[in-house]
């Protein structure tokens, strides 16, 4: 323990040494020589690092260690010691480095090698940090030693480590952690996935695909950064208390300028200042739009009805009315965005025109294509024939206009879903139009029928399954060139428009050649509480198997009660006498009258829009809490959970897998059908 504390302090103080010398080159480097531009990209690089380096948390700078043995299978690596960390570490660039970043090549052995598949390890050790350190060398308190090679020490090579127990247990207050001490050979096999493959992670609670998505994100951008800078990667959550509770762990890992958004924040275009009702929003979300959308826009493009003669000094070329409607039609047929379909009816019409000019004149020049393409009578047909479209004013134009929206959606939507997607009151022009949530969807839907987006080289979609057709759509267009990490579990689905199959929702991501890779070893959720959750997966109509947890440390309670408020108190300070955050889950519509008991009763509570805090005691509606975690929960009277809205059950399946170590369900009222069932349930090992 000395010797690795003293190497500890080593790699702390080169550490230093690297941020002071990143520092040091952005002063050094004003005065490089060179040419402007050069000296602009080295010193943009030099700040970014140092930046970078700044701003990356103080943590523990290794968490492993691998010695290899004196044999052929080590290979390169023979008789080699290699500490494993969250960033590389070393007392100068060309030195070989103290720790090695654990998205290295050799860092895939840590997580592989065992004692059926040792990969030339004789001895892999684990350390063990004091909770919230930040990787002071007095922090280290533990270390663990796994002998892999033919002469096992007495843990023997499949032991379980009490380490890395000890790491997923530990208790949660503040952000999401990273689990890169933590990271499973099944949970590796995602992360290191090459970045031309999509993968699809159908996840049940606590298998930690959310934390694979992440580090999978780090991972790419570590392998292949050229690539991804030039392209950028996105990280989509459902919303933006999953967003802020996410918000640490990729910096922890040492990447910091990753845009994290939800759906809302990629397609908005504009203010949003009017509410669609659920049964419009459900129209709007669903697939079907997206026909009746590109009706909408094609709509005015139109046959020419006489021909057109471009006056050419003292020559007149004329293309005839039946030559201009075949070239719209050959255009319409090649699927291009409409923008660029536009440039090519230019195009060919001035072909059309030249072929006539080059039979008579010659060869002509391409300054007198472009001018010919200019030229009024051109330019009059194209507003014409195939005139410029704006978002806005088609998405307007359709809401609107009823003959419009007749045209559009004929055989699409029926007579009284025209008339409820229509507005009630049509704006006087689409610059005076409000908008809704669900508008922007439409207004990007048509907005990538003009003109493909720019997209993303890589894009993690988490909680993919509550992802409509339309969301869907505007993701693909963000990634059609890129690969996708869509990770989710069915069994959490709880919007209107949720999937009930990964193969449905990847056909709407544009992602048909995918492997969907399940995910159902549980290390968050504890077996007695996973079994509580399991009881609702039959009555959820999806076909997901029920989830299995390694754990068998969690309490479960669950209590009928004439006093919800008193009870909660009682609830939350029962849990407060022990470590950890601890989150009470209600209905949303319960939410205000159970802060309000507790601060009665004196107890100090965040709100959803304070996580990331590190508040003891959050109280949170039922419908934020996807992806969340809490060392304790208190659960308020399930039935109202189910009653508040369609998908109530798979609701409940979420609040119930909040919990990472102790889970209290109080009811007044009884409990929802399947946990009134007390037969005993699945979800242990």
């Amino acid at each position: 323990m000395a010797l690795e504390r003293a190497y500890a302090a080593v790699c702390r103080e080169a550490m230093t040494r690297q941020v002071d010398d990143a520092r040091h080159q952005v002063v050094a480097g004003e005065d490089v020589s060179g040419d402007g531009a050069s000296a602009e990209a080295l010193g943009r690089c030099l700040r970014t690092r140092a930046r970078q380096l700044a701003e990356e948390p103080d943590s523990p700078l290794f968490f492993g260690r691998l010695d290899f043995e004196d044999s052929e299978e080590a290979g390169d690596h023979r008789c080699q010691r290699y500490y494993i960390g969250r960033k590389r570490v070393s007392e100068h660039p060309a030195a070989p480095p103290l720790v090695i970043d654990w998205r290295a090549p050799v860092s895939r052995t840590y997580y592989r090698a065992s004692a059926l598949d040792p990969r030339g390890v004789a001895v892999r050790r684990r350390f063990g940090w004091a909770p919230w350190s930040h990787g002071a060398p007095e922090d280290l308190t533990g270390l663990e030693d796994e002998r892999l090679d033919h002469a096992r020490g007495e843990r023997g090579g499949d032991a379980a480590s009490a380490i890395v127990a000890a790491e997923i247990e530990r208790p949660r207050l503040g952000p999401m952690r990273d689990i890169v001490a933590t990271i499973q050979p099944e949970q590796d096999n995602l992360v290191r996935s090459e970045l031309n493959d999509s993968v699809c992670v159908q996840g049940a609670p606590g298998s930690g695909k959310t934390a694979v998505g992440l580090h999978r994100a780090a991972y790419l951008l570590y392998t292949f950064p050229e690539r991804l800078q030039r392209s950028g990667l996105l990280i989509i959550g459902p919303n933006r208390t999953f967003l802020r509770y996410i918000s640490e762990v990729l910096p922890s890992l040492g990447e910091i300028d990753i845009a994290q958004l939800t759906v809302e924040d990629v397609v908005a275009r504009h203010p949003v200042r009017r509410a669609d009702t659920e049964e419009v929003a459900v129209l709007k979300h669903g697939g079907r739009m997206a026909t009746v959308l590109e009706r909408a826009l094609y709509a005015r493009v139109r046959h020419p009805e006489d021909s057109i003669a471009v006056t050419d000094g003292s020559y007149r070329w004329r293309v005839n009315s039946y030559d201009l409607a075949r070239v719209i039609d050959e255009v319409r047929g090649m699927g291009v965005p409409y923008g660029i379909g536009r440039e090519h009816v230019r195009s060919r019409v001035v072909t059309l025109i030249q072929q006539q000019a080059e039979r008579r004149a010659g060869p002509k020049s391409v300054t007198w294509a472009r001018k010919i393409g200019r030229s009024k009578p051109v330019a009059a047909l194209l507003e014409a024939a195939w005139p410029v479209a704006r978002p806005e004013e088609v998405v307007a134009t359709l809401l609107s206009d009823p003959a419009v929206m007749e045209a559009a959606a004929d055989g699409v939507f029926d007579a009284a879903e025209q008339r409820a997607l229509l507005w009630a009151k049509p704006p006087r022009s689409e610059k005076s139009a409000t908008w809704s949530v669900e508008d922007m969807l439409l207004l990007d839907e048509v907005a990538g029928l003009i003109e493909h987006p720019a997209g993303y080289g890589h894009v993690v979609v988490d909680e993919a399954q509550d992802l409509s057709p339309m969301q869907c759509r505007a993701i693909a267009r963000r990634s059609a060139f890129g690969s996708l990490t869509v990770l989710g579990d069915l069994a959490q689905a709880t919007a209107p428009w949720s999937a009930r199959s990964w193969r449905e929702q990847l056909e709407h991501l544009g992602k048909t050649q995918v492997t969907v890779v399940p995910l159902t070893t549980g290390f968050r959720v504890p077996a007695v509480v996973m079994g509580l959750a399991n009881r609702l997966v039959d009555a959820l109509g999806v076909d997901v198997p029920p989830a299995r947890s390694l754990r068998h440390d969690g309490e479960l309670t669950v209590s009928a009660v004439d006093d919800l408020a008193g009870a909660t108190v009682s609830a939350v300070r029962a849990a407060l006498d022990r470590e950890g955050s601890v989150a009470v889950i209600a209905a949303d519509d319960a939410v205000a009258a159970t802060s309000a008991a507790l601060r009665a009763a004196g107890i100090e509570t965040a709100t959803a829009e304070e996580i990331g805090t590190a508040a003891r005691v959050t109280v949170l509606p039922a419908t934020v809490v996807k992806g969340l975690e809490y060392d304790h929960v208190v659960v308020v009277e399930p039935a109202a959970i189910v009653e508040s809205e369609p998908h109530g059950l798979h609701r409940l399946y979420v609040v119930l897998t909040r919990a990472v170590s102790r889970l209290d369900v109080l009811h007044a009222r009884p409990l929802p059908e399947p946990l009134a069932d007390r037969s005993p349930a699945a979800g242990g090992a």
